[in-house]
């Protein structure tokens, strides 16, 4: 014991000054991690311009790559609709619905509607062809009005038969584009036979003494065979412009084909087509309706100038083609209207209904109106009814 006591009274000397070399030598440690700490940061702040040039030339690498990844994934992806595009051999019509067991009243409604357009516009076309006294040129332009009531009929309502009987509401696209020819030529026949209706009846009551030097027979036939012949030629056109479209999609919202609805589904440019649609509805549809407003004005101005015989007799003969104009721009105003803008707060039991309007009620409309407004035709008919 003595022994241990002795050893560390000897050697606490020692460690005392052990312990205070070891707490002089800490400052000069933290001085040196100091000056280090210093140098560090000054070699930070020469190299900071450097690093930041770096880092932005990293960064606008990432950007750039990421910007050609995107760019390619959306090409990627157009392509693959065009190439998908290629594969549209037919057309859903969407604006069909589930009608069950009113199916077959449906079909039998249109069915009686058709044949009753048909023996109508039949019938005034026989009466006309085989009575010499209307071989006239109002009842020639007549003739031609009731055999494009039959041509744009029968465009629609055998589609729309088979269509209500099928479960499965689809159509090919040569079939679609045909249907398409059809219902747009009958509409630009309609507004041009009427126009040169408007003109005939001019002539008739604004330059009587000049009536038969000017409307020839040829004359006549002429003007009905421009009307047609503009009429065929401007649609194909128009087909010819829808055809070759790259289409990314194959839904049509309607209950038979048009050529907008098919414009809208197109991945490629569509300019050209709007462009030549708007011009051929402005040259179709408002340059005519301009045309039979002016003839009519003149019309309006004589005959309050004339006698009561002149007036009644200009009352007779324009109504039903007033009539007819009137009623007829309605349903194609509406039907462009409703192509061209979303109506999407009307009912689409009405969406139906107005855009087959023009299509079934014209064609039934004007042989009526006719038949029993004009006078002439009226006692032809019922002396064939006599005999």
């Amino acid at each position: 014991m003595r022994e241990k006591d002795t050893y560390e009274a000897t050697n606490q000397p020692v460690v005392a000054y052990a312990e205070l070399k070891q707490r002089r030598s800490r400052p000069k440690a933290a001085a040196g991690r100091t000056v280090r700490l210093t140098e560090f940061q000054s070699v930070i702040r020469s190299k900071a311009p450097a690093l930041v040039t770096t880092a932005s030339v990293i960064r606008g690498s990432l950007v750039s790559v990421a910007a050609d990844y995107s760019e390619d994934t959306t090409q990627g992806d157009r392509i693959q609709l065009i190439i998908n595009s290629s594969k549209v051999s037919y057309f859903t019509l969407a604006a069909y619905f589930d009608t069950s067991t009113l199916k077959y009243f449906c079909f039998t409604v249109v069915l009686s509607l058709y044949l009753l357009i048909l023996c109508a516009n039949v019938l005034l076309i026989v009466v006309i062809c085989v009575n010499r006294s209307l071989h006239e040129p109002m009842y020639m332009f007549l003739c031609s009005l009731f055999v494009n009531e039959l041509y744009g009929s029968t465009g629609l309502f055998p589609f729309l038969l088979l269509q209500i009987l099928s479960d499965v509401h689809t159509v090919s696209a040569p079939l679609c584009f045909l249907q398409i020819f059809c219902v747009f030529s009958y509409v630009c026949v309609e507004f041009c036979i009427l126009a040169v209706m408007s003109y005939d009846r001019y002539l008739a009551i604004c330059c009587p003494l000049q009536y038969h030097t000017r409307m020839t027979p040829a004359t006549v036939v002429l003007l009905i065979a421009l009307s047609w012949l503009y009429s065929f030629l401007t649609i194909l056109t128009l087909i010819l412009l829808i055809a070759p479209l790259e289409l990314c999609g194959n839904v049509i919202n309607k209950v038979y084909c048009l050529n907008y609805s098919i414009v809208k589904l197109a991945c490629s440019e569509t300019t050209a087509n709007n462009i030549y649609g708007l011009f051929i509805t402005a040259l179709t549809v408002f340059v005519p309706v301009i045309l039979i407003l002016c003839s009519y004005m003149r019309i309006l101005k004589v005959c309050f100038s004339g006698s009561k015989q002149t007036r009644q007799k200009a009352v007779s003969t324009c109504t039903p083609h007033l009539s007819s104009l009137l009623n007829f721009s309605f349903g194609v105003c509406f039907e462009v209207i409703q192509s061209r803008f979303s109506l999407s707060s009307m009912h689409s039991m009405v969406h139906i209904v107005l855009s087959l309007y023009f299509l079934t009620c014209q064609p039934l409309f004007n042989p009526v109106l006719y038949g029993l407004n004009m006078s002439n035709i009226r006692k032809r008919l019922f002396a064939h009814k006599r005999r």
